[in-house]
């Protein structure tokens, strides 16, 4: 393996008796990566542990994920991963088709206005709906964050080799 690991989610709770966990998903790909037969890793990254796993069944709750895993049957067995976060391999990924991103390719890049002017960094995105929206911060640090709605009209290019995103500022936006 590389040693390249993205995040696919945290647990926070089990659920029920039967070792069922609920994740937190953390991917812009959840319905593949928690689909059946999918082997990711779990860390708890302060004891530096991992624990290889396989999706033996998954469904969206409530904006959380109720994930069974292959070998695990009892609330006791899963009870101790609480907080472990998933991941995936970087070579397990998977290829993209041309305009979309992973979102570990999104955070981190500057964001400037199709005039030139530099917003801020994102730092976050979110997927309250229909959208996506990146949570920019602003390069001036008193100044709220700024929300962009991932749509055509609004993302005018994205070049993941310079770190760089160009937007045009709807009214309201800012």
């Amino acid at each position: 393996m590389s040693g390249n690991w993205f995040n696919v989610g945290v647990i926070v709770n089990t659920h029920g008796i039967r070792g069922d966990i609920k994740v937190l998903s953390k991917t812009d790909f959840p319905e593949e990566r928690f689909a059946k037969g999918s082997k990711l890793t779990m860390f708890d990254d302060a004891t530096g542990q991992s624990q290889p796993i396989e999706i033996e069944q998954a469904r969206e709750h409530k904006g959380m994920y109720i994930v069974k895993l292959k070998g695990f049957s009892n609330i006791n067995e899963v009870e101790k991963y609480k907080g472990w976060v998933i991941r995936v391999a970087g070579e397990e990924q998977g290829t993209l088709d041309e305009g979309e991103y992973f979102y570990h390719q999104i955070i981190g890049c500057s964001v400037y206005t199709e005039d030139g002017e530099l917003l801020g960094s994102i730092t976050e995105i979110l997927s309250p709906g229909a959208n996506d929206v990146w949570v920019v911060a602003p390069s001036n640090s008193k100044a709220k964050p700024i929300l962009l709605p991932v749509i055509d009209p609004v993302i005018l290019n994205v070049d993941i080799a310079e770190r760089r995103i160009t937007v045009h500022l709807l009214e309201g936006l800012i």
